[in-house]
């Protein structure tokens, strides 16, 4: 009997050693429990910010000059070439009647009759863009035939389609920006409006003027943006902040109470512009911070880890 005594006494340590280390499962649970998370975190600032509406626009001239002439002849000298750009008053065409012509050759062995050779020159009415030519050097013309074609730079504009339930931001008056394919934009305003709306795409055409001396070319297609809401002074955050639900109805932040704890704070958003976005509610303190990276998938409670921001 003492014989087995002593070797349960041996084999029983052992035995309980063997329980210990295969069946506590709560300490690999603990572990597994604080694991942390990586996240970047930003504050809450105070800025503007504006809700925009972008629309296509095309360029054109509303007014084009016709050069006529005004006698019969011979156009002797053009003085300008297809695509030039004129001002008011400079001479485009140099004409000789029938009867200068044989007077010019006359002159030759006259001189008495030099006054009486002389052509007649017809000037441009505006300043614009030479946009057609229509004779060439010696041509016979009649009067009252088209010469050329000038768009007249004053009239150069802008013709913006907006859909009918858009007209609320399209008052007259109303300052926008137009972004041209340069990747550059000029102010530009609300003129007027065609009192047309378009069957098939129910859109209403506005004549937006630019506010700029550039010289722009006719259809040229760029963007016209207006602004529909603006707050000189709100509660922004990035939108890299702010999180939605699959309905795109509910949203929320997740919010720092200590530096390795986070948790899910619901939010009323407002105007979104680029990659800003207004929060409503609730009101944050200029201390609170916020999870931007590493936040999507983020229990309602998480353990974080903040990782310095990049240089």
């Amino acid at each position: 009997m003492r014989k087995y005594l002593t070797f349960f006494s041996f084999v029983l340590p052992f035995f309980l050693a063997g329980c210990k280390q295969t069946t506590p499962g709560t300490e690999g649970e603990e572990a597994t429990g604080k694991v942390k998370t990586p996240v970047q975190v930003i504050t809450v600032e105070h800025a503007p910010i504006a809700e925009t509406l972008t629309l296509s626009a095309t360029s054109v001239y509303q007014k084009k000059n016709i050069l006529n002439a005004n006698v019969q002849g011979y156009i002797k000298k053009i003085y300008v070439n297809l695509g030039d750009f004129v001002t008011a008053g400079k001479p485009m065409f140099l004409l000789h009647t029938k009867e200068a012509e044989v007077l010019g050759d006359l002159a030759k062995k006259d001189p008495a009759l030099a006054p009486f050779s002389g052509g007649i020159t017809v000037k441009a009415p505006a300043s614009g863009n030479v946009q057609q030519i229509n004779f060439q050097q010696n041509d016979y013309v009649n009067e009252g035939d088209k010469l050329a074609i000038i768009a007249d730079e004053s009239s150069f504009v802008f013709l913006l389609n907006v859909p009918f339930e858009f007209s609320k931001y399209t008052a007259i008056g109303t300052g926008c920006t137009i972004f041209l394919p340069d990747s550059t934009s000029i102010p530009g305003k609300i003129k007027s409006s065609l009192g047309v709306v378009d069957t098939g795409s129910q859109t209403q055409r506005y004549v937006v003027v630019p506010l700029t001396n550039r010289r722009l070319p006719e259809n040229l297609q760029v963007n016209v943006q207006l602004t529909k809401e603006q707050k000189p002074n709100s509660q922004v955050v990035d939108k890299a902040a702010v999180l939605s639900d699959e309905t795109m109805e509910n949203f929320w932040v997740m919010k720092l109470i200590n530096d390795s704890t986070a948790v899910k704070v619901p939010v009323k958003k407002g105007i979104v512009s680029g990659q800003k976005i207004e929060i409503l509610s609730p009101r944050f303190k200029p201390t609170d911070r916020l999870v931007t990276t590493g936040n999507y998938g983020l229990p309602d409670t998480a353990l974080v880890t903040v990782l310095k921001p990049k240089p």
